[in-house]
C-alpha cells in the first residue's frame, strides 16, 4: 500500500515540476517583453543615453571615490606627516 503522506523522490513531485515550469515560462515571457521594449523604444533610449552618462558622473564620484576620511591611512606610509601628500 502506498501512503500519500510519504515524501516522493526528489524531482518527481508534481508541485516542484509545475514551479520549475512556471519559472521557465516567466523567464521566456520576460525575455520576449524585453526584446519588444528595446526594439520599439530604441529611439527614446538612445535620446536619453547622453543624459544618463552625465547623471552617472556625480553618482560614480560619490560612490566610487570613497570617503575622504579613508586617506588618513596614507600618513603612516609616507613618513612625512601632514596630509599624506607631502604637505604639512
Amino acid at each position: 500500500m502506498i501512503d500519500s503522506r510519504d515524501p516522493s523522490p526528489a524531482g518527481t513531485d508534481g508541485r516542484s515540476h509545475h514551479f520549475r515550469r512556471g519559472k521557465w515560462v516567466w523567464w521566456v515571457f520576460a525575455a520576449i517583453a524585453l526584446f519588444y521594449l528595446l526594439t520599439e523604444h530604441r529611439a527614446h533610449l538612445f535620446g536619453v543615453l547622453p543624459y544618463l552618462f552625465l547623471l552617472a558622473c556625480p553618482l560614480m564620484h560619490r560612490f566610487m571615490h570613497g570617503h575622504h576620511g579613508a586617506h588618513k591611512s596614507h600618513d603612516r606610509d609616507t613618513g612625512e606627516g601632514g596630509d599624506g601628500h607631502g604637505r604639512q
